[in-house]
């Protein structure tokens, strides 16, 4: 009797040795891939007890036949499937140890689930970032509707316009408008024909030709409804000339040659060079300047600002084309707009200012306090 009870005890001890043993020999989960779209699955292992010669993780596909995924090199880690992964589709994943013969020494299968996140955690700063901006523009919009006067820093380009157009004017000469030569999908086009059409309002009220050579065909359909539009607005719709607004050709270098020769045979009084320029810039500018008209440009591309600055008298530079609209038409909204976003630049600058220093001087408390927490 005293035998059988040994018997018996060896053969749960070793059951649940064995059991226990299997629990500590391996940890093995597959979740799904936080802050992703859906399309990634993340595998974690943990083998304890004993060191297998290779470790082989496979993945089952459609076929139902489980294939390589990847030869792991380490006891623990992580690995990171994001192989023919959709969103809410489940995918089975099995772990395999093996000796130094290639014996089996232990296999488990485990299922997960991919679906896609609403939000990334890791970006919380830039949705913080986002909602000060937000925040912002709401309250400088409403602001400028209950008549608060906001600020906003003059734009000497801008302030020359009247000039522009009263020395026109007084020498009899017509002036001369390039919204760019790239078509309306471009924000460069479209901050120059809305700058157009106050140019156009002023030239129609002091009675002065104007002239708007453009090489895309809906960027001239677009500046002929904004210049009608225009002396509509300033009382004297029978003065507006449709061929004041007319095409020249698509070819870069073409309508360049074209614009030139209107400068040299009309000699205009005030040149606007407003919208994306290339190569053609300083073509521009330069017989512009020979000329003897009052040049002003403005333009965000970068290369062509310099041409820009030493051929004109007056040059927009990057954000302030794109400011123009409000800085001349005192919306609210668009008023609004402009404020919000100056200072959520301001913001921006202030903490990467903040941070750069922190950084320098090793300074962690925030990363400190989240590892805390």
């Amino acid at each position: 009797m005293q035998k059988v009870i040994i018997f018996f005890f060896i053969i749960f001890y070793g059951f649940f040795s064995a059991g226990s043993l299997n629990a500590q020999i391996l940890t093995f989960t597959a979740i799904d891939q936080p802050n992703d779209d859906g399309t990634g699955i993340q595998i974690v292992w943990d083998v304890k007890g004993y060191e297998p010669e290779k470790i082989v993780l496979e993945k089952k596909e459609a076929d139902g036949n489980f294939y390589q995924l990847a030869e792991l090199d380490n006891l623990s880690g992580r690995f990171i499937d994001g192989e023919n992964i959709e969103p809410n589709q489940s995918y089975t994943y099995r772990l395999n140890l093996f000796d130094l013969q290639g014996n089996l020494l232990f296999t488990r299968d485990i299922t997960a689930t991919a679906s896609a996140q609403w939000f990334n955690t890791n970006k919380i700063s830039l949705f913080v970032m986002s909602l000060i901006l937000i925040i912002a523009i709401i309250y400088f919009i409403y602001s400028a509707k209950s008549g608060k006067e906001l600020y906003i820093r003059k734009i000497a380009g801008l302030e020359s316009m009247d000039e522009s157009v009263g020395r026109a004017t007084e020498m009899g000469k017509p002036i001369l408008f390039v919204p760019g030569i790239l078509d309306l999908n471009d924000m460069q086009t479209i901050a120059g024909l809305t700058i157009l059409g106050k140019l156009a309002q002023r030239a129609a009220e002091y009675d002065t030709r104007l002239i708007v050579p453009v090489c895309r065909s809906m960027v001239l359909s677009t500046a002929k409804e904004i210049v009608k539009e225009a002396f509509l607005k300033a009382g004297r719709p029978d003065a507006y000339d449709p061929n004041s607004v007319f095409y020249l050709t698509d070819d870069q270098f073409g309508f360049v040659a074209g614009v030139d020769g209107i400068i040299i045979r009309e000699k205009p009084a005030a040149n606007f060079f407003l919208g994306a320029f290339y190569a053609e810039s300083l073509i521009l500018a330069e017989t512009g300047f020979a000329s003897g008209a009052i040049q002003t440009a403005g333009t965000a591309m970068p290369s062509q600002l310099p041409f820009f600055v030493v051929a004109c008298d007056y040059t927009l530079i990057g954000e302030e084309l794109f400011a123009a609209s409000a800085y001349l038409s005192k919306e609210p909204h668009q008023l609004g707009s402009l404020k919000g976003q100056d200072l959520g630049k301001a913001i921006f600058v202030i903490v990467l200012t903040a941070g750069i220093i922190m950084e320098i001087f090793g300074i962690h408390f925030l990363k400190d306090f989240l590892t805390l927490h």
